[in-house]
């Protein structure tokens, strides 16, 4: 079992920057790829950034050169650094971890809220 609790989200203007984090707690070896997720309003839940355990990273076209994700091992918290946001970025953020390795190893936190104004 794994929880995940998200934090950082807000209202911030075009432009601008916002770091999301992820707590994570649980068992910590039950998935080896860490990654975060946005739904805007109307829209399904689309990938944002994933990480796996090995270091590979992975970003959706619209988010490439804009957003790092990151792990701190020390403090088990998984990061979303946004930076040059703009209104298409607005949407609730949510933390997943999963195992490829086993399809029910599938977490998610309860999401956090970003909007970017014009």
């Amino acid at each position: 079992q794994v929880t995940l609790v998200e934090s950082g989200g807000g209202l911030v203007q075009a432009g601008g920057s916002l770091r999301l984090s992820c707590a994570v707690s649980g068992n910590l070896f039950s998935f080896n790829v860490m990654g975060w997720y946005r739904q805007a309003p109307g829209k399904e839940r689309e990938l944002v950034a994933e990480m796996r355990t090995s270091g590979r990273t992975n970003y959706s076209d619209s988010v490439k050169g804009r957003f790092t994700i990151s792990r701190d091992t020390a403090k088990n918290t998984i990061l979303l650094l946004m930076n040059n946001l703009t209104p298409e970025d607005t949407g609730v953020y949510y933390c997943n971890t999963r195992a490829t390795w086993l399809q029910s190893n599938d977490y998610w936190g309860q999401g956090t809220q970003v909007t970017v104004s014009s």
